[in-house]
Order: structure tokens, then sequence, then C-alpha cells
């Protein structure tokens, strides 16, 4: 995890939060458990986490537990501390950036001078389809690292949760800081992805000098991977069924990746379709029932492609499932 250019060794923090698709919860559960991490610290959960509810078993009340952060560290052989893993069961919901400068206060007592976060983004991917890796980063450096591993840059959009905003906490505190976000099929954000999880692990795996072997990650893809095709397909069959027509003719090697991919290969695009107010007022009906109901999502996509305005509505189509967290 050497940097040729600085005098002090790397040391780094990688935090996960859960997210869609689990992604980086998984992969940062598994970086751990792979490396033999040990549990070091804990943050208390006094001032950042609410009671939301309570258990009842028999028609006693069970007693209250608080989510857990919980912080793990490998350590260099020579004594040093090489890597740490933040690991929170559930994301703040009072004082998050104080929350974020407390786990720095931690980090940075240990030596961390490197931020990582990891994320899930939400695109059009197909689950036939290897997902991409995006990347941001708060230090031009980092980015650059990231471009030379084949990562893409994330232009524009938003992260939402810690996973964005403990990296804004650290670049406020001058540590440099980026995010790895695997891509996950849309209409799956609620079911955990191993694939994108592996996706985002190896390119981190990489670029710290880490040996993980990410094939049970892989093993476990290919399970899911079967139970989101049978799931896009009954999807597929109901939206045809009201329709007659595939809600993804978009769907194939070249165009399964999502928004960013089309956006750098379309070298000239027409001008936009003008909508007329019952078609709008069409597809902000068809917005409403995707809120209440995702598989309406399917739906809502195929009406746009009719009407060749998806590019128009594709954000706010996406932000149904959270484009990045």
């Amino acid at each position: 995890m050497a940097d040729p250019n600085q005098s002090e060794p790397i040391r780094s923090l990688l935090a996960v939060w859960p997210g869609m698709g689990n992604v980086a919860v998984g992969a940062g559960l598994y970086l751990a458990t792979r490396l033999d991490m040990k549990l070091v610290h804990e943050l208390p959960p006094r001032d950042h986490f609410d009671l939301q509810h309570i258990e009842v078993r028999h028609g006693m009340i069970e007693p209250v537990r608080l989510p857990r952060s919980l912080i793990y560290e490998m350590r260099h052989p020579a004594g040093t501390n090489e890597l740490l893993v933040f690991v929170g069961e559930a994301q703040p919901t009072n004082n998050r950036y104080a929350f974020c400068h407390r786990l720095l206060d931690f980090a940075l007592d240990r030596g961390v001078n490197r931020l990582f976060t990891f994320a899930s983004l939400a695109t059009q991917l197909h689950p036939s389809q290897d997902p991409r890796v995006f990347c941001v980063a708060t230090d031009r450096s980092l980015l650059e690292q990231m471009s030379q591993l084949e990562v893409k840059t994330l232009e524009e959009g938003q992260i939402g949760g810690l996973n964005g905003v403990f990296l804004a906490a650290g670049a406020e505190r001058g540590v440099p800081g980026a995010s790895l976000l695997g891509e996950i099929p849309f209409f799956a954000a609620g079911i955990p992805n191993p694939k994108a999880s592996r996706a985002v692990l190896d390119t981190f795996a990489t670029l710290a000098g880490l040996d993980i072997d990410t094939r049970d990650l892989a093993e476990q893809a290919k399970q899911v991977d079967e139970h989101l095709l049978q799931i896009l397909e009954r999807l597929t069959e109901s939206a045809q069924s009201e329709s007659g027509e595939s809600p993804f003719p978009t769907f194939d090697p070249e165009h399964a990746g999502g928004s960013e991919h089309a956006r750098d290969e379309a070298p000239e695009e027409p001008a936009p379709p003008t909508l007329d107010y019952a078609s709008r007022e069409h597809i902000e009906r068809l917005f409403n029932e995707a809120r209440q109901d995702r598989s309406r999502a399917l739906h809502l996509k195929k009406e746009l492609d009719r009407l060749g305005v998806f590019d128009q509505y594709e954000d706010r189509f996406l932000d149904l499932f959270k484009r990045a967290e």
C-alpha cells in the first residue's frame, strides 16, 4: 500500500454502511473475514441512533439493542497499522456529520491517511452482464489512480448516506478519500448483490496491494443472478401482458450498462421529442404508481421508451431506486 510519491506509508480506512444491494457491507465484511482482521473498537451509539421500534416475544418487551458500529484492524508484520475496516450495522439517524468526525478521530489517532467507502449505483444493468465499477474522490491523484485501473469516473450525481458524507468530512480534515461504486440492476435494489460486492472489492484489493480470494463471492453471485433473471422474466411478462411489448428494448451487451455508457459513446444526439400535455400527465401518473409499487417501474420504462423520452426522464427514473447509495 505504499505510495512512491510519499515518504510515509499509506494507512487506509475502509468504511461501509448498509445500502442498495448490500454491496458495501457485503464487501467490507468479506474483506475483514478473509484477512482475519481483529475487532479493535466500537463507536458508542449514544447521540446517533434513535429507537425506532421494540421487539415483543410472548408478551414481554425484549431488551433494547441499538445498531453497532465496529472497527476491525489488520496489522502489518512489522507492527504498523496498515488497514482499518469500519462496518456500521445501520446508518446513524442523528448527528450524522458528527458521527463521521468521531470515526475520523479514531482513524487519525491510528495513523490513517486515506479514506475509502463502497457504495452501489443503480443503472439499467442486465443481470447477465458484469457490473462496472465507478469512482468519485476528494483528491485528483486518487482519481487518476482509479483511471489507471480502468475504473470509470462518476462525472456527476449524488451519493446518498454516509458512504458519501464520510468522505466530505474527511476532506474537511485534510484526509484524501474515494468511493468505489458497484453497478446493480435498478429493479433489484433490495436484493443482496455479491457480484457487485466482488467487483468493488477486487478493485480495492488491486489499489491497496491486497491478495484477496473472492471466489466465494463469485459462487454466491451465480445463484443470485439466476434469481434475478427469474424476477426479471416475471416482471417482463407482466409488463408485456399489459402492452404486448418488452420493457427492455435496449437491454443488450452494448447498452446494458446504463446512462453513463450511452453518454460516453453517443456521437451526436437528436433533438429530444416534445410531449403534449396529456402524455406528460400520463408519465407523471406512472411515476406516482412506480413510487408506490416498484414493479410498476418496468411499465413506466416501457412507456418512456415508446415515447422516445427515456433520456429526458432517466435521472428521475433511477432516483426511484436512489442512483448511488
